[in-house]
C-alpha cells in the first residue's frame, strides 16, 4: 500500500486525510506554531473533514507527537526536538522516587537520534488532588535542573488508558509495588483494603492527600492472587504490562461455533505427507512442511492454518485479535491472540485431522535460489507432530522418525542445506546470543534457567518460514494488493558512530554508512570469533541495531538482507499474518473472506498498533523470566558467580551471570573507593585514582546480595580482593518432573 498523496486544492472533497506519520513530518518541517488552517490548506482538506482532523490532532497530542502552541495552534512534539526538552511537553509517569514523588519521561523521545532519555521529577500535586500514578500522562511545564534532569509541574491531566492503577503486594496497611522503578510504598487506609489479605497481589487506585506516616494513600480495587503461588509471576507481568487476558463473551461464542472446512474450492493436499516440527511444549501447530528433490533442486510446500476462514473482518474475534495484536508466551502459560477453540483446535494442524490451510509451493535450484512459487487454499492432514529434538536426533542417527514416510526428514534437511547456502551468500546478521529457558516443576517452582539449545532443526524451520514470508510479500506486490511488511531499518547514524568508536579500540572497522550491508556485520563477527572480546562485540553490535516493525511502506529487512519480507506463517499468534492471508485471499480470488477496503485503509495505524503490542509482549516475556530468575536466585544469596558486565552507567554496572543469564545491578558504592567516570563511546567506567576500568562484556566475579521475586530485581557486589565463601557457577539440574518452558523466540520475532 503506497503513501497517500499530499497537497491539493483546499476543500477538495476527495482529498485523503493525512496519516499520523505525514502530519508528524509536516509539523517537524515547519518549526514553531502552526494553526489548523495551515494544515487544512497543505493537505487540501474540506470543511467536512475538519472534525476528523481535530480527532487526529488530539491523538497526536496524547502520544506526545505535538504540543499546544497558543490558544489554537500546535507545534512539533518532543520526538521532533533534538537536544533539550521544550518548556511544555506531554510526559508519562513511570515510577516514584524514594520520597514517593513521581518520576516521568517525555513521550516521543527517540534515544537513537536524541541521546539519553531525560529524567523528569514531578512536583507534588496540590492538596486534595489525587497523586500522579504510574501510567498517567500530563501536559507539564518543565524547568532544566542540570545533568539531563528536569523539574515538572502539572498543567493539565491527559489521563491514561483507563483509571491509573497500581500493582503491588498488600501487607498490613501498606501496598508494596511490584515494579522495581517504583521506589515508594503506598498506604492503604482502614476500610480501603477491599477484602485483601496480607501477601495478596492487588490492583489499587491512588487517593488524594497523604497518610499520617507521609505515604501516598491508595484504595484496593481488585485482588489477583497470592504472592508465591505457581502462577503469580506471570500474573504480575500480565497486569503490569496491560496484557488483555479475558476474551469477551461474544468472541468466545464465535470461536465455539467454528467447524471444519469444506473441501469445495480447496486444493486437496491430504496425500502429501506434511509434518509439523515445534518445541516439545508447543500446544498449537500452525505451520507444516514438506520437501522433495526435483531434478538438481527442491520442491517445498509450507502449509499454514487457515485462520482467515474463521476470523472474519469486523467480527468480535477480529476486533479482539486486533486489540491483542499477538499471543504472549510465559514459562507457565500462553495468553493467546485467539480463543482456545481456535488456537488449540480448528486452527491447530493436529496429526491425522483434516484442516483448512493456505499454502505456498516453492521451487528452488541446487544453490537455494527460488525459481518459482504458487499460493493456494487447501485441505491438508499432518502425518506427524515432531519436536525439534526428535527431528534432530533422528537426523543425527540417520533414521526415519515414527509417523512420516521414509525419506521425509532427509528431503527436508536436503532442501534446508540449499536454503542455508543462499542465506550465507546474501550475508545475514546472526548474533550468538542464546535465549533463556525456564524449567518449572509441577508446583510452579523454578527447577533451572538455562540457555535454550539452537539446533539445525530450529534453523530448518526458520529457513522454510523465511522463504514463505518472502514469497508472500512478492506475491502481494505482483497482485497489486496492499501488504503489511515486516521491516527492519539499517542502524541509525548516531548508533553507528558510537559503534565505530568502540570497534576502533580493537582495531576493527565497518564500511561507510552508505555502503553498509548485513554481510559487513557477519564478517566483523567472524573476525572476532575466538577472541577475548567476542562476546563484547556481539552485545555491542546488537545494541546498535534498529528494532523491526510492521509498516505498509516497504524499506526492506536489513538483518535478513531481504528487499521485501512479510509475516505469513503464524496467523494463530500474529495479527499481521492474518492480514497478509486476507490480502492473498482477495488478490487470488480464493474466497469471499479476503481483505476489506476499510482494513486496507487502516494499514498505517494497524502497523503502528501491532508493533506496539509486539514490543509490549516482548517486554512482558523478559520481565517474567527476570522474576523467575530472581525467585530461583533468592535461595542463593551470598554465593559468588562468574559473570560478565552487561551494562555500564554513571551510577554503576549491570552484570549477567554466565550460567543462567540472571542480571542485576552492581551499585557504584560497591566498587573500590574512587572517582568514577563513564566513557559512553567505549562503554566503560574508569577510576581516576585506582586506574581500574570496567568495560561492557568484561568477565568479573560477583556476589549476590539481594534477589527480590516480587520485582525481579537483583543486586550484586564486585568481588574485588574479597575471598569467595562458596562458588555458585553451576545451574541447578532438573529432575524428571514435567516442566513448562517459555515459547517465544526468534521464530516468533523475525
Amino acid at each position: 500500500m503506497g503513501r497517500r498523496p499530499t497537497g491539493g486544492a483546499p476543500g477538495t472533497p476527495d482529498a485523503p486525510l493525512p496519516t499520523k506519520e505525514e502530519l508528524r513530518r509536516f509539523l517537524a518541517a515547519h518549526p514553531g506554531k502552526l494553526g489548523k488552517t495551515e494544515i487544512v490548506r497543505h493537505f487540501g482538506l474540506s470543511v467536512d473533514q475538519r472534525p476528523a482532523l481535530r480527532a487526529l490532532l488530539a491523538e497526536l497530542k496524547e502520544d506526545g507527537s505535538l504540543l499546544p502552541a497558543g490558544r489554537r495552534g500546535v507545534s512539533a512534539g518532543v520526538a521532533e526536538r533534538p537536544g533539550r526538552l521544550p518548556e511544555m511537553a506531554v510526559i508519562e509517569v513511570t515510577g516514584t522516587d524514594p520520597d514517593g514523588d513521581p518520576i516521568a519521561r517525555p513521550l516521543g523521545w527517540k534515544p537513537e537520534s536524541q541521546g539519553r532519555m531525560p529524567v523528569i521529577y514531578m512536583r507534588p500535586e496540590p492538596a486534595g488532588q489525587a497523586a500522579l500514578a504510574p501510567g498517567e500522562r500530563v501536559l507539564a511545564r518543565l524547568k532544566p535542573i542540570g545533568g539531563g534532569k528536569y523539574e515538572g509541574r502539572t498543567v493539565k491531566r491527559i489521563g491514561a488508558a483507563g483509571p491509573a492503577r497500581l500493582l503491588g503486594v498488600y501487607e498490613e496497611g501498606r501496598l508494596i509495588p511490584t515494579d522495581r522503578r517504583h521506589k515508594a510504598e503506598w498506604a492503604v487506609p482502614p476500610g480501603e483494603e477491599g477484602g485483601a489479605a496480607p501477601g495478596e497481589i492487588v490492583l489499587a487506585e491512588p487517593l488524594p492527600g497523604r497518610s499520617p506516616l507521609g505515604l501516598r494513600p491508595a484504595r484496593i480495587v481488585e485482588r489477583l492472587g497470592r504472592m508465591g503461588e505457581a502462577r503469580s509471576v506471570s500474573l504480575i507481568c500480565i497486569h503490569a504490562h496491560g496484557i488483555p487476558e479475558i476474551f469477551p463473551a461474544e468472541a468466545v461464542q464465535e470461536a465455539a461455533r467454528a467447524w471444519g472446512v469444506s473441501p469445495q474450492g480447496r486444493e486437496d493436499l491430504r496425500d502429501i505427507p506434511l509434518v509439523t516440527i515445534d518445541g516439545e511444549d508447543a500446544r498449537d501447530f500452525d505451520d507444516a512442511v514438506w520437501a522433495a528433490p526435483e531434478g538438481s533442486g527442491w520442491r517445498v510446500i509450507v502449509a499454514i492454518a487457515d485462520v482467515a476462514h474463521y476470523v472474519r473482518p469486523g467480527s468480535a474475534l477480529d476486533r479482539e485479535a486486533w486489540a491483542r495484536g499477538n499471543s504472549v508466551y510465559f514459562p507457565d502459560r500462553v495468553v493467546p491472540m485467539l480463543p482456545e477453540a481456535l488456537s488449540n483446535g480448528w486452527c491447530s494442524l493436529r496429526p491425522g485431522e483434516p484442516r483448512g490451510c493456505l499454502f505456498v509451493e516453492m521451487r528452488f535450484d541446487a544453490g537455494g535460489g527460488k525459481t518459482s512459487h504458487r499460493f493456494g487454499r487447501g485441505l491438508m492432514t499432518s502425518v506427524a507432530r515432531l519436536t525439534y529434538e526428535q527431528a534432530q536426533a533422528a537426523r543425527e542417527a540417520g533414521e526415519d522418525p515414527a509417523g512420516p514416510p521414509a525419506g521425509t526428514l532427509a528431503a527436508l534437511y536436503g532442501a534446508f542445506r540449499s536454503l542455508l547456502a543462499a542465506r550465507e551468500r546474501r550475508g545475514t546478521l546472526e548474533l550468538d546470543l542464546p535465549e533463556r529457558r525456564v524449567r518449572l516443576g509441577p508446583d510452579g517452582e523454578v527447577l533451572a534457567v538455562e540457555p535454550r539449545a539452537r539446533l539445525d532443526s530450529h534453523r530448518l524451520i526458520e529457513e522454510f518460514m523465511v522463504a514463505a514470508n518472502v514469497a508472500a510479500a512478492e506475491e502481494l506486490e505482483r497482485l497489486g494488493q496492499p501488504c503489511l511488511y515486516r521491516v527492519h531499518d539499517r542502524p541509525a547514524d548516531r548508533k553507528l558512530e558510537g559503534l565505530r568508536q568502540f570497534l576502533d579500540a580493537f582495531g576493527l572497522s565497518l564500511p561507510a554508512s552508505d555502503r553498509l550491508r548485513p554481510a559487513d556485520f557477519a564478517h566483523l563477527l567472524e573476525r572476532v570469533q575466538g577472541r577475548p572480546e567476542e562476546r563484547l562485540v556481539h552485545e555491542t553490535v546488537l545494541r546498535s541495531q534498529s528494532q523491526a516493525a510492521y509498516d505498509p511502506e516497504n524499506i526492506g529487512h536489513f538483518g535478513l538482507a531481504l528487499a521485501r519480507y512479510a509475516h505469513f506463517t503464524s496467523p494463530i499468534r500474529r495479527y499481521a499474518d492474518l492480514l497478509v492471508h486476507r490480502a492473498l485471499v482477495r488478490g487470488l480470488t480464493l474466497g469471499g473472506d479476503g481483505l476489506a477496503e476499510a482494513e486496507a485503509a487502516r494499514f498505517p495505524e494497524t502497523g503502528e498498533h501491532i508493533t506496539r503490542t509486539e514490543r509490549r509482549a516482548a517486554a512482558a516475556e523478559r520481565d517474567a523470566i527476570d522474576r523467575y530468575l530472581a525467585a530461583f536466585m533468592s535461595h542463593r544469596i551470598g554465593e559468588v558467580f562468574e559473570a560478565r558486565i552487561s551494562g555500564v552507567t554513571r551510577f554503576g554496572l549491570f552484570v549477567t551471570v554466565e550460567a543462567n543469564g540472571a542480571s542485576g545491578i552492581l551499585p557504584l558504592a560497591s566498587l573500590p573507593d574512587d572517582r568514577w567516570t563513564e566513557d559512553q563511546a567505549r562503554h566503560a567506567l574508569s577510576g581516576q585514582r585506582t586506574g581500574l576500568t570496567f568495560t561492557l562484556g568484561q568477565a568479573v566475579e560477583a556476589r549476590l546480595v539481594e534477589a527480590n521475586p516480587r520485582t525481579g530485581g537483583m543486586v550484586f557486589h564486585l568481588m574485588q580482593g574479597i575471598p569467595a565463601p562458596k562458588r555458585g557457577t553451576r545451574g541447578a539440574k532438573a529432575g524428571p518432573a514435567k516442566a513448562g518452558t517459555a515459547g517465544a523466540g526468534s521464530r516468533a520475532r523475525r
